[in-house]
C-alpha cells in the first residue's frame, strides 16, 4: 500500500491514524517523506539497552517450561528477563521440526513505542544439535 503523498501528520493522534489504524507502518512514513522521526518511534531513555552495564555471570539461565503452572516457572523467567533482558527456556517435549522459530510483535496499544519487534529463536539441548540448523560460515 503506498501513502498518499500530500499527507501532512502533525500530532501523537494522526501519526498512530496512519501507520496503526490506516496500515501504513513505517513504510508509509517514508513513503510520505517525513524529515523527523515521530516521537512514538524514539524508545524513552529509562527503557533504552544500556552498554555500561556488564555480566561476569557464566551463562545465562535457561528455564524448562514443560508446565507451565508451576509459580517457579514465572520467577525464573521474571528474574531472567530483568537481568539479561531476555530468557531461554526448553522443554522435554521439543521435536526436531520445531527448533526454529520465527515471530514478530506489532502491538501499538499495548507499547509506548511504535515499531514492529521481530525475532527468531533457536531451542536445543545440546551445541552440536543447535549448530546443524544454522549456514555453514563464509
Amino acid at each position: 500500500m503506498i501513502a498518499p503523498l500530500s499527507k501532512i501528520l502533525s500530532n501523537s493522534e494522526e501519526v498512530f491514524d496512519f501507520v496503526v489504524n490506516e496500515g501504513y507502518e513505517v513504510k508509509g512514513l517514508c513513503d510520505i517523506g517525513i524529515q523527523a522521526l515521530p516521537k512514538q518511534y524514539i524508545q524513552p531513555l529509562e527503557e533504552r539497552i544500556t552498554t555500561s552495564i556488564v555480566r561476569t555471570d557464566d551463562s545465562i539461565p535457561i528455564t524448562e517450561v514443560s508446565n507451565w503452572d508451576d509459580p517457579k516457572v514465572a520467577d525464573q523467567i521474571r528474574e531472567a528477563a530483568q537481568n539479561w533482558g531476555f530468557f531461554q527456556k526448553y522443554t522435554k517435549e521439543n521435536s526436531i521440526s520445531s527448533n526454529v522459530r520465527y515471530g514478530t510483535s506489532f502491538t501499538p496499544e499495548a507499547e509506548r513505542t511504535l515499531g514492529r519487534r521481530d525475532y527468531h529463536s533457536l531451542v536445543y539441548i545440546s551445541d552440536d544439535e543447535a549448530t546443524s540448523f544454522w549456514p555453514t560460515s563464509c
